[in-house]
């Protein structure tokens, strides 16, 4: 995963939720392979699914899904692991603290956290291929809404991730293999895969988009600092012709790391030994 540039924002606050027949996030395996990098495993995903039809699509209703999950992104030695601490509903717990190394194109930046996020939508699950610009990725409109609030309120910073000039997904179809996903070389070849695939998936973290120079900065995250503990809200929403169809949102907990207490005895061990410190010196200035 490289750093998301030169993408543009589009909200979609203003779009009527209407809701057809979508249904509650549930912990799942997503339903397509996890087609994004490599050697990436599927599960521990919060789902969340729904149907939608219209004048443009012919036959039963189109089956959609959206899914998010968090992860240790860095571990002990900068490197990933499919370490998700999850509860199994919706939330993800890590510590607190900065990785110790981060990415190569941002070494040892103070602003990255330990974790990321996974997001995947797939617009078509009934069928191996979409329908081309009627149950395609491009035929529907989305919400990612990323929370930079620590606190117990959010303060999200509102796109459509999908209709973008341009943008580094993994792009596929209900037959992609894992790991196999197409990332388009242009913005041409990007909006052509948009009206021939159905699956959409990446990785982010949240030092993609937190500092004005990032080519995609989101201003609530300019104050985010991963080495303070805190309550991170993401959500993710497709829409067909304004309505709601699925919708899904997790909790990421950053708990605050605190240093293992000595046991009350050391303490006092370590005092004695500094007062024999004290009279070996004595000893010798006799």
């Amino acid at each position: 995963m490289t750093k998301p540039t030169g993408i543009v924002s589009a909200g979609y606050a203003g779009l009527i939720a209407l809701g057809l027949t979508a249904g509650t996030a549930q912990a799942a395996e997503i339903t397509p392979n996890v087609i994004f990098g490599s050697g990436n495993a599927n599960g521990s995903f919060t789902v969340g699914t729904g149907a939608y039809n219209g004048p443009n699509i012919t036959g039963p209703d189109a089956k959609l899904e959206v899914g998010l999950r968090a992860k240790l992104r860095f571990d002990e030695n900068n490197a990933p692991s499919a370490t998700y601490n999850y509860d199994g509903v919706d939330t993800y717990t890590f510590d607190a603290g900065a990785a110790p190394g981060g990415f190569g194109w941002d070494p040892n930046s103070p602003t990255t956290p330990v974790w990321s996020f996974d997001w995947s939508v797939a617009t078509e699950l009934a069928f191996a291929f979409p329908s081309a610009n009627n149950t395609s990725l491009n035929a529907l409109t989305y919400e990612m809404r990323i929370d930079g609030d620590a606190g117990a309120g959010t303060n999200f910073f509102t796109f459509d991730p999908i209709n973008q000039p341009y943008w580094d997904h993994a792009l596929g179809n209900m037959t992609t293999a894992n790991g196999a996903g197409i990332v388009a070389a242009s913005p041409s070849e990007y909006a052509a895969l948009l009206g021939t695939s159905s699956v959409a998936q990446n990785s982010w973290n949240y030092e993609f988009f937190n500092e004005p120079t990032d080519g995609f900065f989101m201003s609530p995250l300019s104050t985010f600092d991963p080495t303070v503990a805190g309550n991170y809200r993401i959500e993710f929403e497709a829409f067909y012709d304004g309505n709601s169809v699925a919708s899904t949102g997790i909790n990421v907990v950053v708990n605050a790391t605190t240093p293992v207490p000595l046991p009350a005895s050391l303490p006092m061990l370590a005092a004695a030994f500094g007062g024999i410190a004290v009279l070996r010196r004595r000893r010798r200035k006799a």
